[in-house]
C-alpha cells in the first residue's frame, strides 16, 4: 500500500472556497495533510471544510481578506494555533481585472489587484518563513498564470501583478534554498473557476476583451481545478524535492505554440 503523499504536513490554502483553491484544499487533505483554509466567501469556505471533514479528512476554515495584513497574519497564526507548524503554503487567491487596457487603469483598480494578487502572498511568506527556517524545511505554492509569462492574457493590472509574482516566487525560491524552503509557482492557462466574476465589469473594447482573447482560438482546452490542483500536490510534496524556483506551465499547450 502507498503512502499518501502529505502526511502529517500542515498546509495553509488561500482562496480555498471555490475553484483551483478548494481542488487543492480537498486533495491535500485526502493525501493526509492537516488544512486550514481561508478564504473571504464565509458561506461556501464551511461548505469545504465541512466536506473535507466528512470524508475523513483534518480542515480548519479562516474568513480571511488576504488584501488585508491583519486577516493573514491571523490565518497563519490560526494554523500554528491549530496545529503547531505550518509545512506548506499555497497562495491561491487572486483577482482579475476586468481585461483593462492600461490608459483606462485607475488607481483603485491597480491597487486591488497588487494587495490579492501580489501583496497578500508577499506577507503570507514573510510571515511563514522565519517558522520554516526553524524547522529546516517548507513548501511554498503561488498560483500566477500564464499571464505572468506573457503580455496580453488580461489586462494590464493582472499581468503585471501575475508577473510580479512570478519574480517574488523566483526570489525567494532562491535565497532561502539552502535553508531547506522551496517555492515555486504554477502558471494556470484558462481554467473552468469562477475567477472572472472577481470584477464583473468587463473592458470590452478592442484594448481590452478583444486584445486579451484574441489568442483564445488557438488553446487546445480549458481545464478543471482538480487538474492544477495535482500540480500543486507535486510541488508541495517530497517528489519535487528538487524543483525550485520553477514556474510550471499547466494549460494543455496553449502558450507552446
Amino acid at each position: 500500500m502507498y503512502a499518501v503523499k502529505l502526511e502529517n504536513r500542515v498546509a495553509v490554502i488561500t482562496g480555498a472556497a471555490s475553484g483551483m483553491g478548494r481542488a487543492m484544499a480537498k486533495l491535500f487533505a485526502a493525501e493526509g495533510a492537516k488544512v486550514v483554509l481561508a478564504d473571504i466567501v464565509a458561506d461556501s469556505l464551511q461548505q469545504v471544510v465541512a466536506e473535507i471533514q466528512s470524508a475523513g479528512g483534518t480542515a480548519r476554515g479562516v474568513v480571511s481578506n488576504v488584501a488585508a495584513q491583519a486577516d493573514v497574519e491571523r490565518m497563519i497564526d490560526t494554523a500554528v494555533a491549530e496545529y503547531g507548524r505550518i509545512d506548506i503554503l499555497c497562495n491561491n487567491a487572486g483577482v482579475m481585472d476586468g481585461m483593462t487596457a492600461a490608459a483606462d487603469v485607475t488607481d483603485d483598480l491597480w491597487e486591488r489587484v497588487f494587495a490579492v494578487n501580489v501583496t497578500g502572498p508577499m506577507r503570507a511568506i514573510r510571515k511563514v518563513l522565519p517558522m520554516m527556517m526553524e524547522q529546516g524545511q517548507g513548501a511554498i505554492v503561488n498560483t500566477a498564470s500564464v499571464g505572468g509569462l506573457h503580455g496580453s492574457r488580461a489586462g494590464a493590472a493582472y499581468t503585471a501583478s501575475k508577473h510580479a509574482l512570478v519574480g517574488l516566487t523566483k526570489n525567494v525560491g532562491y535565497q532561502y534554498a539552502r535553508l531547506g524552503i522551496r517555492c515555486n509557482a504554477i502558471a494556470p492557462g484558462g481554467v473552468e473557476t469562477n475567477i472572472m466574476g472577481s470584477h464583473p465589469q468587463m473592458d470590452m473594447t478592442a484594448l481590452g476583451v478583444q486584445s486579451a482573447l484574441a489568442g483564445m482560438a488557438i488553446n487546445p482546452r480549458t481545464g478543471q481545478p482538480e487538474e492544477i490542483a495535482k500540480v500543486a500536490l507535486f510541488l508541495a510534496s517530497d517528489d519535487a524535492s528538487f524543483v525550485n524556483g520553477a514556474v510550471i506551465v499547466a494549460d494543455a499547450g496553449w502558450t507552446a505554440y
